[in-house]
This record gives C-alpha cells, structure tokens and sequence, in this order.
C-alpha cells in the first residue's frame, strides 16, 4: 500500500505514539503518591510499553511499504526510535522502584518527574502538527528549557542522595532511579531535537 505526502497516515501514527508514552508518564507520576501500588502500576506500564512497541512496529511496516514518505525515512526511523526510548527508560524507573522496593523517594525526584509529565504533554501536542513542523519552534524551545531544568534538579538530587543521610545500598538503588529517569528528560530532548531537525529540512 502507497501513500501520498498528503496523507495522514505517519502524523497519525506518530500521534498516537507520543498519546502513548504520554500515558506512560502518567503511570509513572502515579507512582510517586505515599498509598500508590507500585506493582500494579509498573504492570500497567509494562503493557503500554508494549503498546509502544507495536507503534514502532507499524511505523516501520508503513515506511517499508510506501514509495513516498512525507518527510526523510531516516527521520521517521530516528523520531520513532527515539519516542520508544523514552517509554523504555519511563518503564524501566517504574521496574526499578519496584524491583529495588524503594520506598519513600526525595522530593526532586517528583520535581524531575514533573519535567517528564510537561515534556510527555507538549509532545503529544506537537506529534498531530508534524505536517507543519516549521510551525512548532515553541515546541522545541521548552522541551529543551525543561531538559535544563532537569539538569539542575538531577545534579541536585544526587547531592542528596550523597550527602550521607543513605545508607550505601539505598545510595545505589536511588541513583539508578535517578539517572533513568534523566535518561527520559534527554530522550524528550532528543524528539525535540529530531522535530527541528525535519523543520529545518522541510523549511
């Protein structure tokens, strides 16, 4: 089957993804609440994160099987790659949480996963509007305020976490949260990054 650079069918596909690692997030944010069931929320998101992958999947058959794609093929293959790796570190914090039982969490790592929820928003708002990507320069400015910002609270939440008030093996189990979840702020950044990127070609 073929398409048109007019047709829908990647902006739509491509919306649906960024809907889902949206959801993602909220599953994560979720996760932060004193009487949250961790547990039953990180099995919750390991199925979206299937979801996710079946968005890859369909993204990939799509750009396989049409002879014109709306924008570079090596952009569809980089923007969908780099939406899955942010589900896949989203997931990942969550599976940790659980898998090290980490219980009561320092307050920034609520601030960084706030940074995640807005950037989750904004990209599930911009994915429809791919098709006039030039028009989304707002879009990757903040993406990339919110990345900096992240870069603060991180730095500072690992001030924290070795500051001596942890015990060495919760030091341990609380940065590899951390530096997970900083590995989803810069996927956020690297979509952004990949928006402009078509913007820029398309212009």
């Amino acid at each position: 089957m073929r398409f048109s650079p007019r047709d829908n069918a990647f902006f739509d596909l491509f919306a649906a993804d960024a809907r889902n690692v949206r959801d993602g997030v909220r599953l994560l944010s979720q996760a932060l609440a004193s009487d949250a069931d961790r547990a039953a929320l990180a099995v919750a998101l390991k199925e979206v994160e299937h979801q996710g992958d079946e968005h890859t999947h369909d993204i990939i058959r799509r750009v396989n099987s049409t002879f014109v794609t709306p924008f570079d093929r090596e952009d569809i293959y980089r923007l969908a790659s780099a939406l899955d790796d942010v589900l896949d570190d989203v997931d990942a914090a969550l599976d940790l949480m659980v898998l090290y039982r980490v219980g009561d969490l320092p307050a920034g790592v609520g601030d960084m996963v706030d940074v995640l929820d807005r950037a989750a928003e904004l990209t599930a708002e911009a994915m429809p509007r791919l098709r006039t990507a030039s028009e989304l320069t707002d879009y990757w400015i903040e993406v990339n305020r919110l990345e900096n910002q992240a870069d603060q609270v991180y730095r500072r939440l690992l001030a924290r976490i070795f500051s001596g008030e942890y015990d060495a093996l919760t030091v341990h189990k609380l940065k590899d949260v951390v530096d997970t979840l900083e590995d989803a702020v810069d996927g956020f950044e690297t979509v952004a990054n990949i928006v402009e990127q078509i913007a820029i070609k398309e212009s």
